[in-house]
């Protein structure tokens, strides 16, 4: 049967291996191994690991600034090492450099020149992000007096200038107020509802659990964990009752006397982890050495 453009991944990796050798030492890290994911169009991925786990490699890969030694990935189904790619890709790195001088306005401006947007159609989409990332106010001060969470969210204006189907945040909220980061989090939540596909490292776990439909999570080159929130932070084997008006007694025989006292079972479902418990376990398990961020 053939793939229709809906179903094709925003991300595809298969197998994606880099080795990075090291001069005058005559030897090699590894910083990824076997990596396989897909990333589903119009929805949030986390892409989680402790520092020296592959993250940024994984990013630079499919940005097509670092060539992997074996394996493939790919962007809505072309191939990640070709330039047209990244048509379809806005970035925003963790700590972008704008220059100081220029206003919000100008900022956008600049980069969607650099887009080939001109004329009115540049002008209108200028305002259009200014409103969207809530600098309208700002937008004709200059970049040098915005707090830093003002910067990443002209910095994700300007990763959108040219309306592009996959967003690739690199630690979004790094550094920002809590104010801030909660900005951030409803712009992503924005976006996806516009149809965007946001793929997100960030060391926040909290801010994660909140946005993300999927999480990976890697240690040392290694995709330990993945899957949907409600899958990884789930507790097997056990199951949560809610219970309208229930009594002492009712607790201490809830599954036989649960109908005949006349309570109401509202709910039940497995409890829940926290994200950071998952991270922590899955990192903590995986034995594997080296490994390079």
């Amino acid at each position: 049967m053939e793939t229709t453009p809906e179903q094709i991944p925003a991300v595809r990796i298969r197998e994606l291996e880099k080795v990075f050798p090291v001069p005058l030492r005559r030897r090699q890290v590894v910083a990824l191994r076997g990596l396989s994911l897909e990333i589903s169009a119009a929805s949030v991925y986390g892409l989680l690991g402790p520092n020296g786990s592959g993250k940024s490699t994984t990013l630079k890969i499919l940005l097509g600034l670092v060539t992997a030694t074996s394996g493939a990935s790919e962007i809505f189904g072309v191939p990640s090492s070709r330039v047209i790619s990244r048509v379809d890709v806005g970035f925003l790195p963790e700590n972008p450099y704008f220059y100081k001088f220029l206003t919000g306005a100008e900022t956008i401006a600049f980069y969607g020149k650099l887009c080939g947007l001109f004329g009115k159609t540049l002008k209108a989409r200028v305002t259009e992000l200014l409103d969207l990332v809530g600098l309208t106010e700002a937008g004709d001060r200059r970049v040098g007096s915005y707090s830093k969470g003002m910067l990443q969210r002209i910095g994700l204006a300007q990763a959108m200038v040219h309306d592009p189907r996959l967003l690739i945040l690199d630690e979004p909220t790094a550094g920002v107020d809590p104010a801030g980061s909660r900005q951030i989090r409803d712009l992503i939540l924005q976006l996806k509802a516009r149809g965007k596909t946001i793929l997100l490292t960030s060391h926040l776990l909290e801010q994660v659990q909140e946005v993300c439909d999927r999480v990976g999570i890697l240690a040392k080159g290694r995709l330990v964990r993945e899957g949907s929130l409600d899958i990884l932070t789930g507790v097997s084997g056990q199951t949560e009752y809610v219970i309208e008006n229930s009594s002492p007694e009712l607790q201490e025989e809830i599954a036989r006397l649960a109908a005949s006292k006349g309570a109401r079972l509202i709910s039940y479902r497995q409890p829940q982890m926290d994200l950071e418990t998952v991270f922590l376990k899955a990192t903590e398990e995986t034995k594997v050495p080296g490994g390079l961020d």
